[in-house]
């Protein structure tokens, strides 16, 4: 079945912004949370009942959901399929916590159908090779890719670590559960595959890796292969989160923290100026980490739409200057988490 992709109607998105903006914290908007704490009364209300069918109106004919939509506020009335799916951005998994919370709550069966739908496409979605493209049917161009970025082969992991294992979700048979776990530890050997080795030493990951040789690969034209500082984040705090790691995931988590520590970025911060962010130097700015990492190198660097690397943030446009993060602090608590790692896992490990 050819997927088609849908544009939603503009005042769909004005609503979806409105509720998305009180509800997230961060690029993958978590409305979600907001209705998941409701109390199980909540769920069985009239409006616990619309906002759980609406999110069901908005699942694809393959059981995913679009994303940059709040699918919980409006309910789509249009054709199904023109619906185009994804695990982008928090989509699908997102409503899938939600559908199985309503399912706890009132038992309406047409909830965890729908959870078991989406959990059987991302369970046909995963590669040979363990890893998850953007959407399925995967495209031709970097959709198809292993895609790290913006979390979503994370995210995938983690709720599918969540069905194996969490009593919340004893509605679903044992032989997916078992699926689920199998499913997830097929994704922990990929990640360990796809972890970049630069002159015999681990470092960390790109955003998008090969889906058949692991190697980086790129994706939108100003989004290069590279060592990501923002991707490797979470994918190093899933390994972190393992029990019992193999000496495998000992070793992956310890050389990516320490390519972490090595490419810190001092003395540089981020200030609009006449309407434009650009680069300052500032000896009292706190440390970043930049987006993109040369992979040869460990050397930052910035692109613009023409698709051209360049290691002065100043020099690509303004426009994706302003649009994109080139600078963060996202490894900004993985020092602590980590310390408290080696205390559980390698108490009588020696500091180098």
């Amino acid at each position: 079945m050819k997927q088609r992709f849908w544009q939603p109607d503009k005042r769909i998105i004005f609503a979806s912004v409105i509720i998305i903006g009180l509800c997230t914290t961060g690029r993958a908007a978590p409305w979600w949370r907001y209705y998941v704490k409701q109390s199980d009364d909540w769920y069985r209300s009239a409006e616990g009942k619309r906002i759980a069918d609406n999110i069901l109106s908005w699942q694809s004919v393959y059981g995913s959901w679009p994303k940059n939509v709040n699918t919980a506020i409006v309910k789509f009335s249009g054709d199904a399929n023109d619906i185009h799916g994804t695990f982008d951005n928090g989509a699908t998994t997102d409503e899938m916590r939600l559908l199985a919370r309503a399912f706890r709550a009132t038992q309406d069966k047409r909830y965890r159908q729908a959870f078991l739908k989406a959990l059987d496409h991302i369970l046909q979605a995963q590669y040979a090779s363990g890893g998850w493209p953007q959407f399925y049917p995967p495209s031709k161009q970097y959709h198809r890719h292993i895609t790290f970025n913006d979390d979503t082969m994370v995210r995938i992991m983690r709720l599918l670590l969540e069905i194996s294992t969490s009593e919340n979700y004893n509605f679903i048979d044992v032989d997916r559960r078992k699926a689920a776990k199998a499913s997830f530890d097929r994704g922990i050997r990929c990640i360990l595959k796809c972890q970049i080795r630069v002159n015999g030493k681990l470092t960390v990951w790109c955003a998008q890796h090969d889906e058949i040789d692991y190697r980086p690969r790129p994706a939108r034209t100003y989004e290069l292969v590279s060592l990501s500082g923002e991707e490797s984040v979470g994918i190093l705090k899933l390994l972190m989160s393992l029990d019992n790691p193999d000496p495998e995931v000992i070793e992956a988590v310890n050389a990516a923290v320490q390519w972490f520590e090595s490419v810190k970025v001092s003395g540089i911060k981020l200030r609009w100026v006449n309407g434009e962010r650009i680069a300052v130097e500032d000896p009292n700015a706190p440390v970043l980490w930049a987006r993109f990492y040369e992979i040869e190198t460990n050397r930052p660097f910035f692109c613009g739409r023409d698709g051209i690397k360049k290691y002065d943030y100043n020099s690509i446009e303004a426009e994706r200057r302003d649009e994109y993060e080139w600078y963060g602090n996202w490894p900004g608590d993985v020092a602590s988490d980590y310390a408290k790692w080696k205390q559980k896992w390698l108490p009588n490990a020696r500091e180098k």
